[in-house]
This record gives C-alpha cells, sequence and structure tokens, in this order.
C-alpha cells in the first residue's frame, strides 16, 4: 500500500489518509485521500498516500517529508462530522488515532522523530468527527452529507500553501469509491 518507489523528497507536500475502512466512520481519511487523487491535478507536486491503519510503518513517510496534511477521523468532544485543522503540535503527546486497529498512530510517529532529535515535519490533521465507529465499509449519513466540506477545506488549505487544485474533466463520486472498495 505504501509507495516505496515513490521519490517523496521531491514532492512539495504529502496528503497522508488514514484510518480503517472496515471500521465505517474511521476510514474517512482513506475515502477523502482516494477522492483527491482520483479527481484533482494540483499545481505544485503534490504526493497521495493512502496509508490506511500502517501505525509505526509510516514513520519514514513523517521522516521524508517536510509538509504533510492527514486526514483522518479524529476524537473529540464535539458534534459528528465536525471539521478540525489542527497542528500537530497542539496534539503532540496524545497519538491521533492510538490504540484499537492502528498500532501506533501517526502523531506518535512524529513523537518518535523528536525524541530522537531528528527533524519533524511541518504536519496538520485535518480531523473529522466520526458519527459512528463500526463494522461496516461505508461512511454514516452524516459524514456523507459533510463529506463536501471537508474536501473543501482539504482545498482551501492547498491552496493558502500555494497549491492549487484543478477538477479532473472525469471525476469519481465518494459512492463510486466505496463501491470498488466494498468490491475488493
Amino acid at each position: 500500500m505504501l509507495a516505496n518507489s515513490v521519490n517523496l523528497k521531491e514532492s512539495i507536500l504529502l496528503i497522508l489518509g488514514i484510518g480503517n475502512i472496515l471500521q465505517k466512520d474511521d476510514g474517512i481519511g482513506v475515502y477523502a485521500s482516494t477522492y483527491l487523487k482520483q479527481n484533482y491535478d494540483f499545481s505544485e507536486n503534490v504526493e497521495i498516500i493512502n496509508g490506511g491503519v500502517e501505525g509505526i510503518n509510516l514513520y519514514s513517510i513523517f521522516e521524508q517529508n517536510e509538509h504533510i496534511l492527514i486526514l483522518d477521523s479524529i476524537e473529540l468532544k464535539d458534534e459528528p462530522a465536525s471539521i478540525y485543522l489542527i497542528p500537530s503540535y497542539e496534539l503532540s503527546g496524545h497519538g491521533l488515532n492510538s490504540g484499537a486497529a492502528h498500532e501506533i498512530g501517526v502523531l506518535q510517529c512524529i513523537d518518535m522523530l523528536e525524541l530522537q532529535g531528528k527533524k519533524t515535519p511541518k504536519a496538520t490533521i485535518l480531523g473529522i468527527i466520526p458519527q459512528h465507529i463500526t463494522f461496516d465499509i461505508s461512511l454514516s449519513d452524516t459524514l456523507k452529507n459533510s463529506f463536501e466540506n471537508y474536501i473543501k477545506t482539504a482545498l482551501n488549505y492547498l491552496e493558502k500553501n500555494g497549491i492549487k487544485a484543478t477538477q479532473k474533466e472525469k471525476t469519481t463520486t465518494l459512492e463510486e469509491i466505496i463501491n470498488e472498495v466494498k468490491r475488493v
């Protein structure tokens, strides 16, 4: 799943989709990164990776990149589908998605780099509060209804960082992406 052949050093920004597609809303980051990859071209070299539940296996991704946008569900006390754009340093020590299917969360990878005295990337989490974390390959209607706003927030973040996204002529819907996952 991780692209070892991709030259990550040359990308301006890495978009990393995180989550477990087998646990309903926890898969939002994977669906969103797939959606962006299939539906947009970018003005700069943007690399998009579906990190799934790779946990500690993502360590080298954080070690090799200077700027990362992490797409994921995030557990905070708020209404389902609330969207947060949070610099990773504000969540340091909390380990986004620690436990459950994620052996070591992505923020714990950043914490490990820091503890080793290595340079840490500028990482920002685009998180959305899940409605349901249960065994199902899909998204809740609440997150499906907020998906467009979630994608717009990602595109706005890219634009504020000097990266223009252009929608491709032929696009893939969220439902088509979810159905493709179900067929695999």
